[in-house]
């Protein structure tokens, strides 16, 4: 009933043209501000899964790491039964360690990572190889693949027909055993095989190569490593599979999911998103000043109305209940309009992408964009509760109007 009233006083002719000028302005205010939160929250959701499928090629669902220092020490029987646990689909042994790369007078410091053989099964990175194959060789002729930022500081050349495929690695050595300070470092030769291309970040920091290479340069024992990476099966649930892994090691460990092992990334994103949400919130709380006067100029209007209607028994709250619904069916038609006007630009832009990123550096030359059911859900119930709260200063006093008829 209240809205059966609302929409009447919406769509009837005003004695103030005023008064259908000021509502026409909420309306189309309030659809822009809608629409802006609705392409921003879509963009960031975007770019967001193109930032995680990115780093998902590099780091696993779940990862252990030494709770302190640098190594820890993993037993058969512990290695065993973590191939048991039923939401692991297969894991990498790692040993990592910064270290200097170098190519004849080139050079560059890496980090380098020593994985085994199951590694291309848990990672995306053999994968994103874009040059030569990913190959990393064995303890005695190692080879290495390294980033496509790394090949460019160096020089590195995957062709074997070609010079610049010998590379030499220097590591630090896990404890020194002499007087001598350069037997705390070890030199080894290893040969490229394959260049990478993920993400700036990785292309220009790391290399991999065996497991083997790398225990054997840093004088690692035989049951220690730096990490190991871990794929889950398909439908298991990753929290649950890290609190299980967790408890199957014991202390001595930290097991990180793949949003925890970049935290501060997923963090940031996901920060500038409500800010950005915030701000434009901010628009429609000032668009709320324009209901406001609509409202107050509707209710002066509509003074007869109110007293005709306190004449046949309406009360107070009755009467605030027909001015809120009125400033609620302002913001749900702008709220309505601005939706629709949103997804009709970004269904245009997945299909043609015609919003480009400037720059031409990024991986895509156009915004990304995805839904989110909640985002709609969160805009419209913002966009409704300004309107409420805006129009609960002109019911009230609609409703606390001193009952005259003449």
């Amino acid at each position: 009933m209240y809205f059966t009233f609302a929409w009447r006083y919406f769509k009837a002719k005003k004695t103030t043209n005023a008064i259908n000028i000021i509502a026409w302005v909420t309306i189309s205010v309030i659809a822009f501000a809608t629409c802006c939160q609705v392409l921003v929250l879509s963009v960031f959701n975007g770019f967001e899964d193109l930032v995680k499928s990115l780093y998902s090629s590099f780091y696993t669902d779940c990862k252990i790491v030494p709770a302190s220092g640098k190594t820890f020490v993993l037993t058969a029987n512990q290695i065993a039964n973590l191939k048991q646990d039923p939401a692991v689909e297969n894991f990498s042994l790692i040993a990592e360690e910064k270290a200097l790369l170098k190519n004849h007078d080139a050079q560059t410091v890496i980090y380098l990572k020593g994985v085994d053989d199951q590694y291309s099964k848990v990672s995306g990175v053999a994968a994103s190889t874009k040059y030569g194959d990913f190959k990393t060789g064995n303890i005695d002729s190692p080879m290495i693949v390294v980033g496509a930022g790394i090949q460019n500081a160096v020089g590195v050349n995957v062709d074997p027909a070609l010079p610049g495929g010998e590379l030499t690695v220097i590591l630090p050595r896990k404890t020194l055993t002499g007087t001598d300070p350069l037997e705390s470092i070890s030199e080894g030769n290893v040969k490229a095989s394959g260049v990478f291309s993920i993400q700036q970040e990785f292309d220009e920091t790391y290399a991999i190569t065996n497991i083997g290479f790398v225990k054997q340069q840093m004088k690692f024992d035989a049951d220690e490593y730096s990490s190991v990476e871990i794929k889950l099966k398909d439908k298991a649930d990753i929290i649950q599979a890290q609190r299980s892994i967790a408890a199957l090691l014991g202390k001595g460990y930290t097991v990180k999911t793949k949003y925890e092992q970049n935290a501060t990334l997923y963090n940031t994103m996901r920060m500038e998103k409500w800010v950005i949400y915030g701000v434009l919130t901010l628009i429609l709380i000032i668009v709320s000043c324009t209901i406001v006067s609509a409202l107050t100029m509707l209710v002066l209007e509509k003074r007869k109305d109110i007293n005709v209607l306190q004449s046949m028994g309406a009360g107070k709250h009755l009467i605030q209940k027909i001015f809120l619904s009125e400033g609620l069916l302002l913001g749900l038609l702008g709220t309505l309009a601005g939706i629709t006007m949103a997804v009709i630009i970004c269904l245009i832009q997945i299909k043609f992408k015609l919003i480009k990123i400037e720059g031409g550096s990024f991986l895509i030359d156009y915004f990304p964009v995805k839904f989110m059911a909640t985002d709609f859900l969160l805009v419209a119930a913002t966009a409704a509760s300004i309107a409420f709260l805006a129009a609960w200063f002109p019911a009230r006093t609609a409703g606390n109007q001193y009952f005259e008829l003449r």
